[in-house]
């Protein structure tokens, strides 16, 4: 257990349990995935099958995401040999994050998560039963993702809003818990190395594309951010609204 945001493999409840001044209602295990051979065996021995499920499961999860940056790639005209999204994240930071949220008395006054966006390119996550709530900015609402069985549920991440110059919005999304039974979420979050920076594809700047509208950032960088903040006080600027220069 550890509050320290750049241990590869810690567990806990909160972010920085005991500091932050709001608690979250959920115990999570977060590791490192990438490369695989380099952290497996930093990864729990219990459950006996864990590092042997996680990691097939985490190389396969791996393969969709490198799909997904291709086809977003693709999606903004840019140049693969140029943008390489899918190289860089191939060599890049794989965060595993698997999440219980345990049933709660009182749901409506207690969250799993509060309302954020991920820091990674692209995030890939399992649930057992519904709890995933995405933020719809068209209305205002907050709205429960579909139960679909095994489907795996994909969030663009502020890296790509950051790379896109805002083409794609990171996906702002929220933990809600029930009074019945426990929910189960496993999150893939992909990334580049821990200190290398993402910026505007250069493609989609200057003459009729306009300006660069953020700044350069990488995980390190996140992280310190994360470490610095509370993110469930009111108040809390997000990381991707630190990126952005305003015009």
């Amino acid at each position: 257990m550890s509050n320290d945001v750049f241990k590869p493999v810690r567990y806990g409840s909160s972010i920085k349990d005991g500091e932050d001044k709001v608690q979250f209602w959920r115990v999570f295990l977060k590791h490192y995935a990438n490369p695989l051979a380099h952290w497996i065996h930093s990864w729990p021995q219990n459950p006996p099958h864990y590092r042997e499920r996680v990691g097939e499961y985490s190389k396969e999860v791996k393969r969709v995401a490198l799909e997904i940056a291709e086809s977003i790639t693709e999606s903004l005209g840019l140049d693969p040999t140029l943008c390489q999204l899918a190289h860089r994240l191939d060599g890049g930071m794989q965060t595993m994050a698997v999440n219980c949220y345990p049933p709660c008395p009182s749901p409506e006054l207690a969250l799993g998560l509060p309302p954020h966006s991920d820091y990674s390119c692209i995030t890939v996550v399992l649930q057992s039963t519904p709890g995933l709530e995405i933020f719809d900015p068209r209305d205002g609402t907050w709205k429960t993702a579909p139960d679909t069985r095994g489907a795996l549920q994909v969030h663009i991440g502020d890296h790509v809003e950051v790379l896109s110059n805002g083409t794609y919005k990171s996906v702002v999304h929220r933990a809600a818990l029930n009074s019945r039974k426990t929910r189960i979420s496993i999150a893939s979050l992909h990334s580049l190395g821990m200190d290398e920076k993402m910026g505007v594809a250069k493609e989609l700047v200057g003459g009729d594309e306009g300006k660069e509208r953020y700044r350069e950032s990488s995980f390190r960088d996140f992280l310190d951010s994360l470490s610095k903040n509370d993110i469930g006080t009111q108040g809390y600027k997000s990381f991707i609204d630190t990126l952005r220069i305003e015009k």
